[in-house]
């Protein structure tokens, strides 16, 4: 069970330059972001991933995920077929840095798609995603994120209602507290989501909202081992990735979250 991290909020300005960072410093392996791939308005190619694959293969590091940077919040047949076409082409990316991961936002709230609806859009948005997922053998690990996706109401029943094994959690071990949770009720809600996950981030803090303030693993509130027991306890056996949102040096941070990932994350 690999240790990585993702490319976010990290040292180096340049993709190589985080990467060689991240060898530097112990890790396995990294969450690609799709910018580092596919920059925002431009036109889809694959050259930058071919060159991402290249830069990972020097340092002897994996892509343990490629984020994808989508909206799922959605109903209308026009957007839900833009928003699989868009996949489909993270999925090509992906399948070029030999990951089989793609980190899937739920979604942003909007207008036209009420908050009861919200489950039902992203699970409709996942299963048109399925067909193309099994042709080319990509799972989907839906991030708690933001205020959709991080209610865990909302997130467990688009999952149950795909029910799909190629579909899953990126368990986000702060996101749930983020987003209002009280901290006494998120062992539970780890242990619900446990059977979906299918990739972490390992990410710990104090506060809610705007009150949040981000921290090393093991210096915040979040019961972080409690979350290591029920990801064993299903038989997780995927990447412990690091997400590091405090502050103070990037470099340090994420390697004080290493060491604890070390210390009490099977490897």
């Amino acid at each position: 069970m690999p240790y990585g991290m993702i490319h976010y909020n990290a040292p180096g300005d340049t993709f190589e330059e985080f990467i060689k960072y991240v060898a530097d410093t112990g890790f396995d392996c990294v969450e690609v972001m799709i910018y580092d791939v596919w920059p925002r308005d431009t036109e889809f190619t694959e050259d930058l991933a071919h060159e991402a694959k290249a830069i990972l293969d020097t340092h002897g590091i994996f892509a343990s995920a490629l984020t994808a940077a989508n909206d799922f919040v959605q109903l209308e047949a026009a957007a839900i077929a833009e928003q699989v076409d868009r996949m489909q082409k993270v999925a090509q990316l992906a399948r070029i840095l030999q990951t089989d991961i793609l980190r899937t936002e739920g979604g942003q709230p909007k207008d036209e798609v009420s908050e009861d609806k919200w489950a039902e859009a992203i699970a409709g948005c996942l299963k048109a995603c399925v067909p193309f997922c099994e042709d080319m053998g990509m799972k989907m690990a839906v991030d708690n994120h933001g205020v959709v996706s991080n209610d865990p109401k909302v997130l467990m029943a688009a999952l149950s209602a795909v029910d799909h094994p190629l579909v899953g959690s990126n368990l986000d071990t702060m996101n749930f507290r983020w987003w209002g949770n009280a901290v006494e009720d998120l062992p539970q809600i780890y242990r619900d989501i446990a059977p979906y996950v299918k990739h972490t981030h390992m990410k710990d803090g104090t506060g809610v909202r705007r009150e949040y303030v981000g921290a090393a693993l093991g210096e915040g509130e979040i019961p972080l081992v409690g979350v290591v027991e029920s990801l064993v306890e299903v038989g997780y056996d995927g990447v412990w990735c690091a997400e590091w949102e405090g502050k103070g040096d990037k470099g340090e941070g994420y390697a004080a979250c290493l060491k604890w990932m070390k210390e009490n994350c099977p490897g």
